[in-house]
């Protein structure tokens, strides 16, 4: 089985660390799909789902991220994201309730400090908001 060694990272915490055969990252020209032994990119993330297909699970594992660098080598793909959540940890009503604070800090930001930290929560808000929508559409297939 061909495999590559995966690592997401966030400012926080190591969110994943272990092999994967197929990786799905939401970069800003697209989802870009990679399988081991792609060819050398680095690329900016932007905020969805990272979708991970671990060998030996039957569902993908997804973890929602905010944005970042992607860096792929032959057999080690890493993401260092600014915010990364787990699916498992996320919930519906919490992450529209931090969108909606953060579209409002936004709106009431004085300085490009308290305008940067809204606009970065509410990237990690859409970020779990995609891949919930992501998970439900799986779902209902």
């Amino acid at each position: 089985m061909n495999i590559m060694q995966v690592e997401v990272v966030s400012n926080e915490e190591h969110i994943f660390s272990g092999e994967a055969s197929f990786v799905v990252v939401p970069t800003l020209t697209g989802e870009l799909g990679i399988y081991p032994r792609h060819e050398p990119i680095m690329s900016l993330v932007r905020p969805g789902a990272l979708r991970l297909t671990v060998p030996g699970e039957s569902e993908e594992l997804l973890v929602a991220v905010s944005g970042g660098l992607l860096e792929v080598q032959p057999d080690k793909l890493t993401v260092l994201a600014d915010v990364a959540v787990r699916s498992e940890e996320m919930d519906q009503a919490r992450a529209e309730e931090a969108k909606k604070a953060a579209e409002a800090r936004i709106s009431q930001a004085q300085d490009d400090e308290s305008l940067a930290k809204a606009q970065a929560a509410l990237a990690a808000a859409i970020a779990q908001l995609k891949t919930l929508d992501y998970l439900r559409s799986q779902k209902n297939k």
